[in-house]
């Protein structure tokens, strides 16, 4: 948000709770119990003519709707949706009941994210990667140990994994025509699409994370 935050650009967001105050940006805090949901805010700053909107959530139909409905106007639409993966968040808005046509064409692309303990520089130890995952590529790996840089917990800092899922003319005519996950997983791939797991692994063995800390927060794929 603070990179697209310029002055000849109108931001506003509507987000429950408001954590961060973002200059240059119109936040606005939702308050069910005086009568502004998300849906009623966003319905509310699209008559302030806005360049770029966030949705701190999309938690039902009509949020859902009106944010789709923006977007397809021109509009900038940022949000966040419960998936668990970047390829879920579109199948999540058909489930909330909008269009698969219009949820495959006002959507550009996806981030999946999962925050993973980084390994302290200072007195990690390479060991064998893991069966399971030397199977799948991995060449070394790293473990914990701890030491006075890292108060003896082998970990220091947090690093992030991100799977971008691209939404193209590919995507959205399989996505139209009821193709599964699977499928548009397929698709992506053709683009160098990569999993939450497979981006995990390179971490693994650029020696960023463990292999046990990759199995907690990307499951075992």
């Amino acid at each position: 948000m603070q990179a697209l935050a310029r002055p000849e650009v109108n931001i506003i967001t509507v987000e429950d709770p408001v954590e961060y105050a973002l200059p240059g940006v119109a936040q606005i805090q939702v308050n069910e119990k005086a009568g502004v949901t998300f849906a009623a805010a966003l319905r509310s700053i699209l008559r302030q003519d806005p360049d770029i909107v966030m949705i701190g959530e999309m938690r039902d139909f009509e949020t859902a709707h009106i944010g789709v409905q923006a977007s397809l106007t021109g509009h900038l639409v940022l949000s966040t949706l419960h998936t668990n993966d970047s390829i879920g968040a579109i199948i999540r808005l058909t489930d909330m009941g909008i269009e698969p046509y219009l949820a495959a064409n006002c959507m550009i692309g996806t981030v999946a994210q999962r925050l993973a303990r980084r390994l302290c520089p200072h007195c990690r130890r390479e060991i064998e990667p893991p069966a399971m995952m030397a199977k799948q590529g991995l060449t070394r790996a790293f473990e914990p140990v701890g030491c006075e840089h890292c108060h003896n917990t082998g970990y220091k800092g947090r690093v992030g994994l991100y799977e971008q899922f691209v939404v193209d003319e590919a995507i959205q005519e399989a996505f139209v025509t009821g193709a599964p996950a699977s499928k548009l997983r397929e698709i992506a791939r053709g683009n160098g699409f990569k999993t939450l797991w497979e981006i995990g692994l390179s971490a693994v063995e650029s020696g960023l994370t463990s292999p046990e800390e990759l199995v907690r927060v990307a499951g075992e794929d």
